[in-house]
């Protein structure tokens, strides 16, 4: 072949150089350039030895052309295993005559061979298939909670055809992330890298056991970073790859190119049920914090504000004298929680937490969620046209209650015309379950069609203020309403026990 190549002439050796040339960058992408600069030059590459830090390991690893990523694969594959457990699943009663015949009466009259025994409810044994990745050599793995959930037996096959019998430490379904601990020692173990220097376009490999094929690895980038609103799970700051992760994959690693973890692969969007290029992995880092508090604690314990968070839409940041919608928008505040005390009110934009700028309301939930109870924070906070500072001391998460949720996050739509208010009499307080405090105007009724209707504006809600000025009465309000004239207006709002804000603006003309 080199000969045919060479007896084309200069043109020959000049296709040859671009298709090397060509080689040398896509190499040059994964870390390895240095590995081909001799070969660009005919000579065969011994080698090369690439240093990569992570946060637990210096790891050096020979990788040639010849032998691609098969170094770096070797070195992954063993500490990432299979996870098979089993649960105890009771069936529901089949039939409507079930019941009754548990009842001492019925089953003397009918007898144990009473046609309807096979109505009672059964127990019946499933199985699932996931993957975990070791991170010390003592035996504690992680993995996903969805593939231990409720398993009454958790069984580990290793690389090297070992099979451990694990017990959970303890799981996070907030995160989706779970712990586990098998009684071994000198586990292989992968190095851990910062997931919060994972870069869009970045080369990665996704190692589990996808359809019980053990040890299968995949290549791709990284899609995107910081995907979240996927109603996954409640903390969401995935990782998306296009690397292909199938059934049986959850749970396993997520690595960059040198072979770090980075992530927990734990789920896909997909209409066929398989790999359709949208993979989600959990950042390691979020993933270590959440295993590190399992074996501290046991349990996550998070720090809480106590504010009911939106987002803040152009029409909100126009209002608010904002040059752009960023942070956000604190719709109301719990009596009683750290932002009270810290002094946040309704009104407030975040636009950092401990000088990291918050750019949507998920991040703030995060950042917010990973911090203990007791810690001091600093939020930057835009309120009436300019820029403070409050400091504030997290409280702990109550255990029904959620700091700023995803999920709680009000979408305030432009609203305008329509609205039909009525102001608050006894009966109507009662009606609607108004605290003594609440004060302001109902809405008796929102035309369909409208901008209001369209935003979701609910017979029910009673504004409170227009353009951060209080109304107690229906006359107050429509003559705020008559002052903004066709300039957008601020609305806020109580709705079932919360406050939130709405921009009303009028329509294009």
């Amino acid at each position: 072949m080199e000969k045919s190549v060479r007896a084309e002439g200069k043109g020959g050796r000049w296709v040859r150089l671009r298709v090397r040339t060509a080689i040398l960058a896509m190499l040059m992408a994964l870390g390895l350039g240095g590995t081909v600069g001799s070969w660009l030059t005919g000579r065969r590459p011994q080698g090369v030895s690439i240093m990569m830090a992570a946060a637990n390991a210096q790891v050096s690893q020979q990788v040639s052309f010849e032998a691609g990523l098969t170094p770096v694969v070797e070195r992954v594959v063993p500490a990432v295993v299979n996870i098979s457990s089993e649960k105890i699943v009771r069936s529901p009663d089949t039939g409507p005559a079930a019941p009754f015949f548990f009842d001492p009466f019925f089953r003397e009259f009918f007898g144990d061979e009473s046609p309807w025994r096979y109505h009672q409810p059964r127990e019946r044994r499933e199985q699932s298939l996931g993957s975990g990745v070791i991170l010390t050599a003592d035996g504690y793995l992680l993995t996903n909670n969805h593939v231990v959930e409720a398993a009454s037996e958790i069984r580990v096959s290793l690389a090297d055809k070992r099979e451990l019998k694990a017990k959970v430490v303890g799981a996070d379904p907030r995160t989706d992330i779970a712990v586990l601990k098998v009684e071994e020692k000198n586990l292989p173990v992968l190095p851990i890298a910062d997931s919060s220097q994972v870069k869009a376009g970045q080369f990665v490999l996704a190692v589990g056991n996808p359809f019980g094929l053990n040890q299968t690895v995949t290549m791709g980038i990284v899609s995107a970073i910081g995907r979240g609103n996927l109603s996954i799970v409640d903390y969401e700051d995935f990782i998306q790859t296009d690397a292909p992760i199938n059934p049986g994959n959850s749970g396993g690693a997520l690595v960059d190119i040198r072979g770090a973890l980075i992530g927990i692969n734990t789920a896909i969007l997909s209409r066929s049920g398989g790999n359709q290029g949208i993979g989600f992995a959990v950042p390691i880092n979020m993933a270590r914090d959440v295993m590190e508090r399992l074996i501290k604690d046991g349990k996550v314990i998070r720090g809480w504000l106590g504010v009911f968070i939106q987002p803040v839409t152009p029409a909100i940041a126009r209002a608010m004298g904002l040059e752009k919608p960023r942070g956000a928008l604190v719709g109301d505040v719990s009596p009683g929680s750290p932002a009270e005390k810290a002094g946040l009110r309704r009104g407030d934009i975040v636009l950092s937490f401990n000088g990291q700028a918050i750019e949507e309301t998920r991040e703030l939930s995060l950042k917010v969620a990973m911090q203990a109870p007791g810690s001091s924070a600093r939020l930057g906070v835009h309120r009436d046209g300019r820029e403070i500072e409050v400091t504030v001391v997290l409280g702990e998460q109550p255990s029904e209650g959620r700091a700023s949720l995803p999920g709680r996050e009000a979408e305030a739509e432009p609203v305008l015309e329509g609205v039909a208010v009525t102001d608050l009499t006894g009966q109507l307080r009662r009606q609607l379950g108004l605290p003594p405090g609440v004060a302001g105007v109902a809405v008796s009724a929102v035309r369909p069609g409208t901008p209001a209707a369209e935003a979701g504006l609910r017979r029910g809600d009673v504004i409170q203020e227009v353009n951060r000025r209080a109304v107690t009465s229906v006359a107050e309000y429509e003559r705020a309403i008559r002052q903004a004239g066709r300039e957008p207006v601020l609305l806020l709002i109580h709705r079932e026990g919360n406050t939130m804000f709405l921009v009303v603006e009028p329509r294009a003309r």
